[in-house]
């Protein structure tokens, strides 16, 4: 298939600028494979679409401050955006304006914070090596900002709102650029509720990194492949869903991050398999899923490979009337936006 196949008209005001007041207010589209039909409901009832045994899986990843702002030695303004840690404090970064900055070059971050430019890639992006007397995670933790895409408009300072709502209440480990959005909407409250009705919430740890959000620059899907990303699924996660498969109980991953992580660690067998790995799954149309029965799912923009991961779960032409309907109900889009539920 075409990548302008996945292609759809969403106005802007339906970009979601700001999270609701109510994480679990969010709207949720339910999309029901088999009937081919939709409901509209709120996230607070996802625990009513649930059985006994499912198992729902979250991406536990905790997002850092990848977002910093300084000066080069003229003066110019700077923002580095960290995208991969390469060894020690040396990283790969995305930055603005890349013209400006020289192999060799400095970065002023702040008083406790420099680096070094040490070089540029194919691709543009730039190698810098930070420089502290201090502990350098410790210090991106107090300059850095809460990393939102650029479609969220902001000035340069992130609120104090932003740190807070765009991180899952079940975040534990930190190396994630973007939060897994799918997991937003959960509260301590419906976990528990979730739990209650015998149903299992099991975790993964897949670090959300740049890759997951590149343009897809290809016009054919064939030849499309999406960046590997560090993911690991432990002993106790993997027997979990071994077991839930052996005994045709479902799985529903909470967010594409969650989906890709599950179906990279499936083994000839089709048994989930435990341990640290790279998800290097690039998930397009005829892939046919081994892990997950159920994904919860924002709405992802046009021509994105996570609309097309979503589409080849759901089905193209389900997927495209689910978001036509989306947007005729004028459902809020992206990260801080609604969501949807695949069963």
């Amino acid at each position: 298939m075409l990548i302008s196949e996945f292609d759809y008209d969403l106005p802007a005001e339906l970009i979601a600028q700001n999270p609701l007041e109510k994480r679990a207010d969010s709207r949720l589209l339910a999309v029901n494979r088999r009937a081919k039909n939709f409901q509209d409901e709120r996230f607070y009832n996802f625990p009513r679409f649930l059985e006994k045994g499912d198992v729902v899986v979250l991406n536990n990843t905790k997002v850092f401050p990848a977002r910093l702002f300084g000066t080069n030695e003229t003066g110019a303004r700077i923002e580095i955006f960290l995208v991969r840690a390469i060894e020690n404090q040396t990283w790969e970064t995305l930055a603005r304006p890349a013209r400006r900055l020289k192999i060799g070059g400095k970065i002023t971050l702040g008083e406790k914070l420099s680096a070094q430019v040490t070089g540029k890639t194919d691709e543009g992006r730039v190698i810098v090596r930070f420089e502290t007397g201090e502990n350098f995670e410790e210090v991106l933790e107090s300059i850095g900002q809460t990393p939102l895409p650029p479609y969220i408009r902001r000035s340069d300072e992130v609120s104090g709102a932003d740190k807070n709502r765009y991180q899952t209440v079940f975040a534990k480990q930190r190396g994630a650029i973007a939060a897994p959005t799918a997991g937003l909407h959960f509260t301590t409250e419906i976990l528990d509720e979730i739990k209650n009705l015998g149903a299992t919430v099991a975790e993964i740890t897949l670090h959300v990194g740049y890759g997951t959000f590149e343009p897809v620059r290809v016009s054919d899907l064939s030849g499309h492949r999406v960046t590997p990303e560090s993911c690991e699924i432990s002993g106790v996660t993997a027997q979990i869903l071994n077991e839930a498969k052996s005994e045709n109980r479902r799985i529903i991953a909470v967010g594409t991050t969650t989906t890709r992580a599950l179906e990279s660690s499936i083994d000839e067998n089709g048994r989930i398999v435990s341990g640290n790995r790279l998800a290097d799954l690039t998930i397009t149309p005829g892939y046919e899923f081994k892990a997950i029965n159920g994904l919860l799912t924002n709405f992802h923009l046009p021509q994105s490979s996570l609309l097309v991961l979503v589409s080849t779960f759901a089905g193209y032409d389900l997927t495209m009337r689910a978001y036509r309907r989306a947007v005729e109900s004028s459902y809020r889009f992206y990260s801080y936006g609604d969501c949807m539920l695949i069963i």
